[in-house]
């Protein structure tokens, strides 16, 4: 057993989730795995005592798509519940913060606002960061197929950040858009993958026909469930940003933001048996 010295300090953290709840308990394994990198990365115990303290809050949240289409009905806006989580947290004595929810991220800087002594990750300057890392094949992405929600796709989310960082970004007809969403809510929301799957397979397959094969960003926290089993990603990179927002919390957590250590993304099968 490692003596209390070796152990390294940590940081409270905190996930904000409930969108839906099976996404934002999937963020705690993937942050818990993250961790588990950052300490054989660093050589450090991997032992109980070595997990940072963190915290999940999972708020009932109103669906954020529709919100992002009615942006002046405040009734069914999630700022105030998501507030609420992020002010829990704070409570709790969380440093850093990650929401486990791509489409939320919307609403990042009202909530940043909200809570200025919370260090709020931002998924997308995660993701752009992951992008620029070489894979397997040799460089940096430069363009990629972009799965996401509507409300991704209508609030340009991922947009402006992708294009400064040089990267093209290849989306879905309006059609595909309507079929991911089935797929979301027909089929990860209910528990079926193979539902899912029946949905989204189509749609990657249709990209991968008139783009080739880039980097997929599977930019929904509910896709990465499910579409990595589709035979239709095999042998794509797979760019889960839960995944990658995680070892950013992890990186908090562990007192290293600064640290390129493990931010590391699966392709194909090798994504799918991390799900």
């Amino acid at each position: 057993m490692a003596s209390k010295q070796s152990l390294p300090s940590t940081q409270i953290v905190g996930i904000l989730g409930g969108m839906g709840p099976a996404a934002g308990a999937d963020f705690v394994r993937l942050f818990v795995h993250a961790c588990d990198e950052y300490l054989k990365h660093h050589r450090l115990p991997v032992v109980d005592q070595a997990y940072p303290e963190h915290w999940l809050a999972q708020l009932p949240v109103p669906d954020r798509t529709a919100a992002i289409a009615a942006p002046d009905n405040a009734a069914i806006s999630p700022l105030e519940p998501l507030a609420k989580g992020l002010g829990q947290l704070q409570a709790l004595g969380a440093t850093s913060v990650a929401i486990a929810c791509n489409t939320a991220h919307y609403w990042h800087a009202a909530l940043q606002q909200r809570c200025p002594g919370v260090r709020l990750l931002h998924i997308v300057e995660e993701v752009v960061a992951a992008l620029r890392q070489p894979d397997d094949a040799g460089g940096p992405a430069n363009q990629v197929l972009l799965l996401a929600t509507q409300g991704t796709y209508r609030s340009g989310l991922y947009d402006g950040a992708l294009a400064q960082a040089g990267i093209t970004v290849h989306k879905p007809t309006p059609e595909e858009r309507e079929q991911l969403m089935r797929g979301i809510f027909d089929g990860v929301k209910r528990g079926d993958m193979a539902v899912a799957n029946h949905f989204f397979g189509p749609v990657l397959q249709a990209l991968r026909a008139r783009h080739g094969d880039c980097p997929v960003v599977m930019a929904c926290t509910e896709i990465p469930l499910a579409l990595p089993q589709a035979p239709e990603a095999r042998g794509l990179r797979l760019i889960d940003p839960a995944r990658v927002l995680a070892q950013a919390l992890a990186r908090r957590a562990y007192g290293d933001a600064g640290s390129d250590g493990v931010a590391t993304v699966a392709t194909g099968e090798a994504a799918g048996a991390a799900h």
